[in-house]
């Protein structure tokens, strides 16, 4: 009997007789397109752009695509053009979803050379630090030593993220041609643009030396520490702060004074303001002006230590996407989530968009994932356990890089191994629309919020020549941020939820008297302050506040065992585990908790949660059943890299 039959029926004899609502039994076993993976295909073959073509990816239980029109002579070739429309119309025709992927390759933002041909001004731009000259301060173009020359898809110029005039561009070459292609078609066929990795080019990320060259870079620049910069820059300094910033630009590259700090502080905040006004939030106007949803993700997003000469603010660049994302480039999730250095966090790539859409009211939250760092070899169980920490997470959208997987499929044409093929990757989607027919329409319920410190980054940052690292930096920034990364560690590690908060975000805060902080109608019972960071006095005051009131506040040192930690995990498990990964949900006013062993080795034990009925649903095999209950709470066994969902019955 086929892995697809077995699933089918364990479906039909489980959720048939839970007490489910029937609209969630009916999604749970039949997820629909919309909750389904989508596949990313840049530029649809001919022979794959007709209804039969589509049905490979309908059959392997992909809800639609994530597509462009060929990057073979981008935006130009009328044959490309003739086969990307035909491609719309056939996912439409059968069914699936279509989202635009909006650059030649990557990074976003240039329209495949198109913006910099038309206007070569709008180069994104650096001021450079060079102490060997008279006049240490330079402005140059950003190309050299930055990721727009040193990438994995080509090495070519890119535009300025600060110039109102370069997202206008961009938006004019690339949206506003697929809405003039596609006509009366672009909003019956197209739901989203995905964005993929803009940034400001103002940071050596170390050399790739991958990418074809386009435009060849000059032996003659030098590596120097550098800001980025815009023409208008210095005016809406001096409009905002009331200071000139030209006599103050050394602060920006070294001093550690108070002033220093604070010039830096101004200096970092308006360049995230502008991003998020400039760039990301002129895309979000666009496509909400054009009704369909805006995505993506960021560079470096494990790296807080980046998110400065990045973006200014990733919490805030995210924030102006309808359906923030992430990137995930690594299916060894035991890695991923608790491994890596103490500089890059791997949950913090999810985290990010998490939040950000948790306090903007939002659901969907978009990953681009797939095996790169493994060349392509994931196994259907490494697979099935990175949808699951990251769903646990909050992400819904997975659009898909799983490359060998899919052309295998496409490529064997029908033979036995193209159907084990299919059938293990439909097993995949199959999973992953499961989980969001539970938990796309629930809530994501974190009651512990974790400091962003982002105004300590923009305080202690100092530009430097050659690829940034962290012990290039103050001794009090390295502290705060590996007290950071050490946190949300143990967080994950303990089973308890949470997200990240920002200083506004937190300078909104309601202190109740139930000894709880309200923020953005979300209560919490915990707030988390890595070691060494200074809150704004706005947000510090929250904080004090909410202390005084009964209100738990941790602040942390550098250390792998904070003390207070373990009393915050809403449902502890016995025996602890530190490879459990724990997302909780509500539903109709029921809990619903989603677990994922990332570990090697089996788990067997108790998870305590609140007294009655629990179902245990298996997303990964349909199979729903009661859960078993003992005095020490409910039954978990997992398998290494396996899942189950928790679904609490109503109350009475």
């Amino acid at each position: 009997m086929s892995v697809i039959l077995v699933s089918a029926l364990s479906i039909m004899s489980g959720a048939a007789g839970t007490d489910w609502p029937e609209t969630w039994r009916t999604v749970w076993e039949n997820p629909p397109a919309e909750l389904r993976p989508l596949q990313i295909v840049h530029g649809v073959p001919e022979n794959q752009a007709t209804p039969e073509g589509m049905a490979a990816y309908r059959d392997a239980g992909l809800g639609g695509i994530v597509c462009n029109v060929n990057f073979n002579e981008y935006l130009r070739n009328e044959t490309h053009w003739a086969t990307f429309l035909k491609a719309v119309e056939a996912s439409h025709s059968s069914g699936l979803v279509t989202w635009i992927y909006d650059e030649d390759g990557y990074p976003s933002a240039s329209a495949g050379g198109l913006v910099l041909e038309t206007n070569p001004d709008l180069e994104a731009l650096v001021l450079a630090y060079d102490p060997s000259q008279s006049d240490p301060f330079v402005l140059r173009r950003a190309y050299e030593f930055t990721h727009a020359s040193n990438n994995f898809y080509a090495k070519r110029r890119y535009p300025n993220l600060l110039e109102d005039a370069a997202t206008r561009l961009f938006l004019e070459k690339t949206h506003d041609a697929y809405v003039k292609r596609l006509g009366g078609d672009f909003n019956r066929c197209i739901t989203t643009f995905f964005t993929d990795e803009p940034s400001l080019m103002a940071v050596d990320l170390g050399p790739l030396d991958k990418g074809r060259t386009v435009d060849t870079p000059d032996p003659n620049v030098k590596p120097l520490p550098t800001v980025p910069w815009c023409s208008d820059l210095p005016k809406v300094y001096q409009e905002r702060y009331g200071q000139d910033l030209m006599p103050l630009r050394l602060s920006l590259f070294q001093g550690d004074s108070e002033p220093d700090q604070q010039i830096r502080r101004q200096f970092w905040k308006l360049v995230a303001d502008l991003v998020a006004e400039r760039f990301t939030g002129r895309i979000q106007e666009w496509c909400l002006a054009h009704h369909v949803a805006s995505s993506g993700h960021l560079l470096h997003e494990e790296s807080l230590l980046h998110h400065a000469p990045l973006y200014g603010d990733s919490l805030l660049c995210l924030s102006r996407l309808d359906i923030p994302g992430m990137d995930m480039l690594s299916s060894k999730p035991n890695h991923v989530v608790l491994g890596g250095s103490r500089t890059h966090t791997g949950w913090m790539a999810a985290l990010l968009p998490a939040s950000t859409a948790f306090f903007n009211g939002g659901r969907k939250i978009m990953t681009e994932v797939s095996d790169f760092a493994e060349g392509g070899k994931a196994s259907l169980q490494e697979m099935l356990a990175t949808a699951a920490w990251q769903a646990a997470f909050g992400v819904t959208e997975f659009t898909s890089y799983y490359a060998n997987s899919m052309k295998r499929i496409l490529d064997a044409q029908g033979s036995d191994w193209s159907l084990e093929a299919q059938e293990s990757y439909k097993r995949w989607c199959d999973m992953i629309g499961r989980i969001n027919a539970l938990l796309r329409e629930a809530r994501p319920a974190p009651r512990t919020l974790l400091y962003y410190p982002i105004c300590d980054v923009w305080a202690g940052y100092h530009p430097v020549a050659g690829p940034l690292k962290l012990d290039q930096q103050p001794e009090r920034l390295q502290k705060t941020i590996r007290a950071f990364a050490c946190l949300g560690r143990q967080l994950i590690m303990n089973q308890t939820p949470f997200v990240l908060v920002d200083p506004a975000w937190l300078a909104e805060g309601e202190v109740s008297d139930t000894k709880t902080l309200r923020i953005r109608n979300r209560e919490f019972d915990a707030v988390l302050i890595p070691a060494a960071s200074a809150l704004p006095k706005d947000a510090a005051d929250v904080v004090d506040r909410f202390q005084t009131a009964g209100g738990r506040v941790i602040r942390s040192e550098e250390s792998d065992e904070t003390p207070g930690l373990r009393e915050l995990a809403p449902f502890p498990l016995t025996p602890a585990n530190p490879r459990i990964v724990l997302g909780r949900f509500l539903r109709d006013g029921r809990e619903i908790l989603l677990l994922v062993n990332i570990g090697e080795e089996a788990y067997s034990g108790y998870i305590k949660v609140p007294a009655g009925a629990w179902t245990h649903a298996d997303p990964a095999t349909g199979e729903v059943k009661p859960a078993i209950s003992s005095p020490e709470g409910v039954e978990v066994v997992l398998p290494s890299l396996a899942t189950a969902l928790f679904v609490q019955h109503p109350a009475g």
